[in-house]
């Protein structure tokens, strides 16, 4: 009987023939990402080792991302633990490079690897056909001192991809449509896989939105067949692939879902769950307080271009705080490039600096009490991107630049029309 993506990465990764879901596995890892989240509880768990010791400095990770600049001395002290022992173990370290898993897309990131980040939505590196998913601090540690690790084998949830997204709706869209379908629980300790002739119509940028929200669905890990557009990406960062690998024609899955591409719409995620769906025309005109685009979902290149279409020669509304912030050093300096940050600047959004920003909800942006946020962030649980009474709707780049334009949920449609 065949094997998944998911099974043949395992097996692989295992070092046997074959590796069926309920198999568990111990496993090599081929990278190991941390970031400033909770590095600092893994270094300080790492000097209690009665032998401590890293087993292959050279598959580790480590960026700060999550509190850049740091805002408090807490942070700073936290940072400075992570830079000392980065520098003392000669650990590939970023700082101010961007949101770490865009970082690890541009730099790092192989498809056939495996790969364990100490971050939930390390699921976002199945758009090149690796293996990512999130892991805590003690399993980041184990695996940081051993190289190896096991994994329960997960089953696999496929999604055939047919047509093409409409004008005016994104990746975005398609996720947060999928996430309704099944549910945050959908795909509890799943591997959620895409294929199908649709998939070649995505582009890297689309991919990785829809691999880096595959987790809230609780899916351990996400993965896409690598085709053309995967590899031109990897031979334009510099890099050939480990292995690649695809889903056997009689390989077993624990379900299949058929989507049609063409069906899609401009979605809204209202709060407090991501799989609190709806189409946006069902939730305009409620009242905004703050705009993000950014995230390690929605802030490269290619989501900036999109929200600076919409606003170029309009402004933010007064009422709203509008926040861009690229994902990585890399598409900053695209962006200026294309003066996109000038667009945004002259519409009277503020421009950060590369880092998760509100999306993560503990220093740039954070929301008060009652306040709204529409965001191109990740989540939009109670509280997490400031005040636990605040309120925080999820949608695309597009619908997230109209909004900030029209003050309160628009499409882009509407605000080309009314300003």
């Amino acid at each position: 009987m065949g094997m998944t993506m998911a099974e043949k990465i395992i097996a692989s990764a295992a070092g046997v023939e074959s590796a069926k879901a309920g198999d568990i596995c111990t496993v090599e890892l081929d990278r190991l990402m941390s970031n400033d989240g909770t590095t600092h509880l893994t270094i300080d768990m790492y000097h209690n080792l009665k032998n401590p010791r890293i087993k292959d400095v050279s598959k580790l990770v480590w960026i700060v991302d999550h509190n850049i600049p740091s805002d408090s001395p807490k942070t700073a002290a936290s940072h400075k633990k992570m830079r000392d022992f980065a520098r003392e173990h000669g650990i590939t370290f970023y700082e101010g490079e961007g949101v770490c898993h865009q970082v690890m897309m541009e730099k790092h990131v192989r498809p056939g690897e495996l790969i364990f980040g100490a971050d939930s939505h390390t699921c976002a590196y199945g758009a090149l056909g690796a293996f990512g998913t999130g892991v805590g601090c003690t399993d980041y540690l184990y695996a940081m001192v051993t190289g190896t690790s096991w994994l329960l084998v997960p089953e696999t949830l496929r999604f055939n991809l047919t047509g093409k997204l409409p004008e005016g709706v994104y990746a975005r869209d398609l996720i947060l449509h999928i996430i309704g379908k099944i549910g945050a629980n959908g795909a509890n300790y799943k591997a959620m896989e895409f294929a199908g002739e649709g998939l070649h119509s995505l582009t890297m940028s689309d991919r990785i939105a829809v691999c880096n929200l595959c987790v809230e669905a609780g899916a351990k890990t996400a993965l896409m067949e690598v085709d053309d557009v995967a590899m031109d990406y990897l031979k334009e960062h510099g890099r050939e692939p480990k292995a690649i690998f695809k889903s056997d024609e009689d390989a077993v899955f624990a379900q299949v879902y058929d989507i049609d591409l063409g069906s899609i719409q401009p979605i809204v995620a209202k709060p407090h769950f991501v799989d609190n769906v709806a189409p946006v025309k069902e939730c305009l005109g409620v009242k905004i307080d703050e705009a993000f685009l950014g995230s390690c979902n929605n802030g490269r290149l290619e989501d900036l271009r999109v929200g600076a279409a919409i606003i170029k020669g309009k402004k933010v509304s007064p009422k709203v705080r509008f926040l861009v912030v690229p994902a990585s050093r890399t598409v900053y300096q695209e962006a200026l490039k294309e003066g996109l940050l000038d667009i945004f600047m002259e519409a009277g959004a503020i421009v950060m600096n590369p880092n998760c920003s509100v999306c993560w909800g503990s220093c740039q942006g954070v929301i008060g009490e009652n306040e709204v946020l529409i965001s191109t962030g990740t989540r939009n649980f109670k509280g997490r991107a400031g005040h636990r009474d605040s309120f925080v709707y999820l949608a695309s780049a597009a619908t997230v630049t109209a909004s900030a334009i029209k003050g309160e949920i628009a499409t882009a449609d509407m605000v080309c029309e009314t300003v």
